[in-house]
């Protein structure tokens, strides 16, 4: 007798959860692209490209299940339940997220409610978008001189959740010296910036990056003090990350205005 925790047989069907990375298919794993290809059901979130979506097979069945911050997006449940259907019916099902499935993908609420059901589910890493993001401008996340560590935290918390504490993160971001890497921040950022600015300088490097590694990538480089503004005047929005830290302060001199927007990846 099966118990809930138990991985059980569907007569050949299997679930998967790829990570697609920041969009480029080149930064794709080779176990990430073979599963890809080998797929019969692909549950594909709203952020990942359409180059990585056609590397699955013509016979495939590609369903969209959108998952976009600040949008209307698919229910978690619905898109938990069509993963489980499809396996049990004996489908090779890949559940395609953009960046990481581990990190704000998810992810992790996906395998639980995969195995609750009986169903043994892979992962597989992807890119994540924070770090894609400051390698496409030539900085690092960490530096032996600026920052001893890093931080991944989301600006967008679920509903009844008042979501990080800002001003403890940014006294230990400055006490650790760490880069603070926000997801999911631009709709919040003045509020972020308020909170920031408690326990970090107002001259404090940003860097805001908009579709990170894809053609359209656009960013801005600045201050802290400036978060808000920057973001209003040069017309950045979602799907962006925003960088905190001293790692930018090579990039923050380099630039010619208090902040420096360019088309198209380093």
């Amino acid at each position: 007798m099966n118990t809930p925790h138990t991985p059980r047989s569907f007569h050949g069907g299997d679930c998967t959860l790829v990570g697609a990375g920041p969009g480029d298919p080149e930064l794709l794993t080779l176990k990430a692209v073979k599963a890809i290809q080998a797929a019969s059901v692909l549950l594909v979130d709203d952020l990942v490209s359409d180059a990585i979506v056609a590397l699955a097979s013509p016979a495939a069945r590609v369903i969209h299940v959108g998952k976009r911050g600040g949008c209307k997006s698919t229910p978690q449940s619905f898109i938990e339940r069509l993963m489980i259907t499809a396996v049990q019916e004996g489908e090779r099902v890949v559940r395609l997220k953009g960046g990481d499935p581990f990190i704000f993908g998810r992810g992790g609420e996906e395998v639980e409610h995969l195995r609750e059901a009986g169903i043994e589910v892979r992962v597989i890493n992807g890119i994540t978008s924070g770090l894609a993001a400051v390698t496409s401008l030539g900085v690092p996340l960490t530096h032996r001189e600026h920052a001893h560590g890093v931080v991944f935290v989301t600006g967008h918390a679920k509903p009844g959740d008042q979501g990080p504490d800002w001003r403890a993160l940014a006294a230990t971001a400055q006490r650790a010296r760490l880069t603070l890497v926000i997801y999911m921040g631009i709709s919040d950022a003045g509020h972020i910036q308020q909170e920031l600015l408690s326990g970090l300088p107002a001259d404090t490097p940003v860097a805001i990056v908009q579709h990170a590694t894809l053609p359209q990538q656009r960013h801005a480089v600045g201050t802290l003090g400036e978060l808000a503004a920057t973001l209003q005047r040069e017309g950045l929005a979602s799907p962006s990350v925003i960088v905190v830290g001293d790692v930018l302060q090579g990039l923050l001199a380099a630039s010619t205005s208090p902040s420096l927007t360019r088309t198209g990846t380093a």
